[in-house]
C-alpha cells in the first residue's frame, strides 16, 4: 500500500515523501515503527531451603504509525467544506477585486459550453494576497479545522486553463494558516506573459508543515489586450496530510526461579532411593508408576531359624606373632574379645636355645596370664598333637541371652541395605518369633479383605460432588474396626 501511494504522488500529484521527523514539512512515507526498549531487574534470595531468583522484565514497546490522508476535493459541495456557488465547476463567480465575467457556450473554447471563469482586468497591481501582477482574481476561503491537521502535508490543485492572447498572464495561489497566524503562501504562475499556451490543464501542489486550519485560494492574472482575457474551469483542491498515531504499551514479565540446595540430605536422600530401587520392582501399569516390593524366596521356617540360634557361640582368641629370627626383638600380641592387647618384649641370648626367656609388660593380670597360656602352647604344640586326640567340643542349646547375640549378628550380616530385602524381613520376623518362642506367630494368619462396594463405579459430574454418605461412614468410622483386626493378628 505505501509504495502505491507513492508512485500515485509520484506520476499524478508530483509530490515527494519523505521520513517523517519533528517539524516535517510537506508529506511523509507511510510507515510503521516499532521500537522496544527493556529492562531487567534480578533479586535472589538465600534461605535455608534454597536459592530464589526472581527476574522482572519490563518492555516498553513504542509503536509509530504513519500514513498520508486525503481531504477529497475542497471545491466540491458534496465535501462539504464549501457551498454550491463556491464550487470548482465555474457556474458561479467567487468574487474577489477587479473585473472579471463569467461567460458560457462556444466563448469558453475548450473549456467545454458550460459556465466558466474569464479573467478581464488589465490592471498590474498587488492582490490582497500579495501576488504581483493582478488586474483581477477570484478569491474564497476554506475551513478545514475539522480535519485536525498538525504533522504537516501538501494542499494539491488541478485546473484547465484557455489563454488565446499570448500577452495576458494567470496564476494559481494559496494561503494556508493555522488559526490567525500564516503557515505558508505559495504562488504558481501557470502561463506567463509572452506564453502562448492556448489550452492547456496544470496540476501542483505546495508543502506546509505544523497545524493547517484554513485555506484561502485565489486565481488571478491580466489581461493585456483587453479582447478575450485568460479563462478557467474545472478547479480542484485537495489537503494531503500526515497522520502520525503513536501507542505505548508497557509489559512487565516475571519469572522466578528456586534452586533447592538440599544441604545435609543429599547422601540421605540418595541412600534412601537406591534401597527403595533396589529392593522394589518398579512397573507400570495403565500409564501409572507402582512401586512393589520383589517377590523372592522365604526359605527361613521356625525351625531352621530356632536352630540357627542355637548354634554355640565361641569366645575365641585371635593370636598375632610377629618373630624376628636375626638378633632382633620377638613382639607378640595377644587379643581378646573384651578388646584389651599387651605387648611382649622378647631378648635373644647369644648362643640359640630351644626355649626362650620371655619378659611380658601387662598393664592387667588377666592379659598376663593369657600370654603366659597362649607362650607355653606355641611350645608344646607338636607333642600335644602326638599325645592325644582332640577332643569334640560339647554342644549345648544356647541361653536366651546367648539367641540374643547370634540373632544380633545375623542382623548385622544382612548390611544396611540387605535388611529390606523381602526375604530377609521376613527371616528377622521369624527370629523375633523364636527370641519370643511363638510358634503360631505366622499360623492361621487372616487376609484382609476389602469392604464390598466401597468404591462406586459411578461418574462424578463436572462442577458437582454429591456426597456418599455410605462411602462415607464405612471410612471414617468403619476405619478403627479395620485396624484393631489388623493390630490383632499378630496376637493369633
Amino acid at each position: 500500500m505505501a509504495c502505491c501511494l507513492c508512485c500515485l504522488f509520484f506520476s499524478v500529484q508530483k509530490t515527494v515523501s519523505q521520513t517523517c521527523v519533528v517539524d516535517t514539512v510537506g508529506l511523509c512515507d507511510p510507515a510503521v515503527d516499532v521500537s522496544i526498549e527493556s529492562e531487567v531487574v534480578t533479586e535472589s534470595f538465600t534461605d535455608s531451603t534454597g536459592i530464589t531468583t526472581i527476574e522482572t522484565t519490563t518492555s516498553v514497546t513504542t509503536t509509530t504509525t504513519v500514513t498520508n490522508e486525503d481531504s477529497g476535493d475542497l471545491l466540491n459541495s458534496e465535501s462539504g467544506y464549501v457551498t454550491s456557488t463556491k464550487e470548482g465547476d465555474m457556474d458561479s463567480d467567487w468574487g474577489g477585486e477587479g473585473p472579471a465575467s463569467m461567460p458560457s457556450g462556444s466563448t469558453c473554447a475548450d473549456l467545454g459550453t458550460d459556465k466558466c471563469a474569464q479573467i478581464t482586468g488589465s490592471g498590474n497591481g498587488t492582490s490582497n494576497n500579495g501576488v504581483t501582477g493582478m488586474g483581477s482574481t477570484f478569491v474564497q476561503t476554506i475551513d478545514i479545522s475539522n480535519l485536525n491537521i498538525s504533522d504537516g502535508g501538501q494542499v494539491t490543485y488541478t485546473i484547465e486553463v484557455v489563454k488565446e492572447d499570448s500577452e495576458d498572464s494567470i496564476y494559481f495561489h494559496v494561503t494556508g494558516n493555522n488559526g490567525s497566524v500564516l503557515n505558508f503562501s505559495s504562488t504558481d504562475i501557470l502561463s506567463a506573459s509572452g506564453v502562448n499556451s492556448g489550452y492547456a490543464s496544470y496540476t501542483g501542489g505546495f508543502n506546509f508543515g505544523g497545524n493547517l486550519t484554513s485555506l484561502i485560494v485565489e486565481i488571478g492574472g491580466r489581461d493585456i489586450n483587453l479582447a478575450i482575457g485568460p479563462m478557467f474551469d474545472d478547479v480542484t483542491v485537495n489537503v494531503l496530510y500526515n497522520v502520525i498515531n503513536t501507542i505505548i504499551t508497557q509489559n512487565i514479565t516475571t519469572i522466578e526461579t528456586f534452586i533447592a540446595l538440599n544441604l545435609g540430605s543429599g547422601d540421605v536422600a540418595i541412600d534412601i532411593a537406591e534401597d527403595i530401587f533396589e529392593h522394589n520392582d518398579v512397573i507400570e501399569v495403565d500409564g501409572i508408576t507402582i512401586i512393589e516390593p520383589m517377590k523372592g524366596p522365604n526359605d527361613a521356617t521356625y525351625d531352621s531359624v530356632e536352630l540357627e540360634l542355637d548354634s554355640p557361640v565361641i569366645e575365641a582368641i585371635d593370636i598375632k606373632m610377629d618373630t624376628q629370627t636375626q638378633g632382633g626383638d620377638t613382639n607378640v600380641y595377644a587379643e581378646t574379645n573384651q578388646e584389651a592387647s599387651v605387648e611382649a618384649e622378647l631378648e635373644a641370648k647369644e648362643e640359640p636355645k630351644e626355649t626362650t626367656i620371655v619378659k611380658i609388660k601387662a598393664v592387667k593380670e588377666e592379659v598376663v596370664k593369657v600370654a603366659e597360656v597362649v607362650e607355653e602352647e606355641v611350645e608344646v604344640k607338636e607333642e600335644a598333637e602326638k599325645e592325644e586326640p582332640v577332643k569334640k567340643a560339647e554342644v549345648k542349646k544356647n541361653t536366651k541371652q546367648q539367641k540374643q547375640k547370634v540373632a544380633n549378628k545375623i542382623v548385622k550380616e544382612m548390611g544396611s541395605k540387605g535388611r529390606y530385602d523381602d526375604a530377609n524381613q521376613f527371616k528377622t520376623l521369624m527370629i523375633m518369633s523364636v527370641l519370643a518362642d511363638n510358634k503360631s506367630f505366622f499360623n492361621n494368619q487372616t487376609p484382609l479383605v476389602d469392604t464390598v462396594k466401597l468404591f462406586s463405579n459411578d461418574t462424578i459430574p463436572d462442577g458437582v460432588i454429591n456426597d456418599n454418605n455410605m462411602a462415607l461412614f464405612l471410612m471414617k468410622y468403619g476405619a478403627d474396626a479395620s485396624m484393631t483386626a489388623l493390630v490383632d493378628i499378630q496376637y493369633r
